[in-house]
């Protein structure tokens, strides 16, 4: 499979640098686009729609907590990967499996790429789970040692 555009479904945790790093690391391969899509659910629904920070970037979604580690995210990819541009940044509240199936058939992407955490408490919830029951595209997912 010759992946175009890859989707990386990131949380505000350090461990995105994993993601992110093998995510330009395909895409280079593929000679893809990659973006970046940050969903907040412990917050409830605030926005029905995703916000791409990179298009917007005077517009703050989350706290000023979350919205400065994504912009981070941002400057990781920037320093580490100066020859390669994020497309996007989409950034939102709610359920992360619903919103990532719409927006995946509405920007053509065709592959998502996220964590999974190795400890007790992703084996009872896990986020993964989910994202692969409704993923409309092929999944990468990531292990991260906790």
């Amino acid at each position: 499979m010759n992946y175009q555009h890859i989707l990386v479904a990131l949380e505000l945790t350090e461990d995105n640098k994993k993601l992110i790093d093998k995510a330009v690391s395909m895409a280079k391969t593929f000679n893809a686009d990659v973006s970046f899509v940050h969903v907040a659910g412990a917050v409830g629904e605030i926005y029905s729609e995703l916000i791409d920070i990179q298009e917007n970037p005077d517009k703050k979604p989350l706290n000023q907590y979350s919205n400065d580690l994504l912009h981070e995210f941002q400057k990781y990819a920037k320093q580490e990967y100066p020859d390669f541009a994020v497309k996007h940044f989409w950034v939102g509240t709610g359920n992360l499996s619903n919103k990532l199936k719409k927006m995946i058939e509405h920007n053509k992407y065709d592959l998502l790429i996220c964590g999974h955490h190795h400890d007790f408490w992703s084996g009872i919830v896990s986020y993964s789970r989910d994202l692969i029951n409704k993923s409309p595209v092929d999944i990468l997912v990531v292990p991260i040692k906790s």
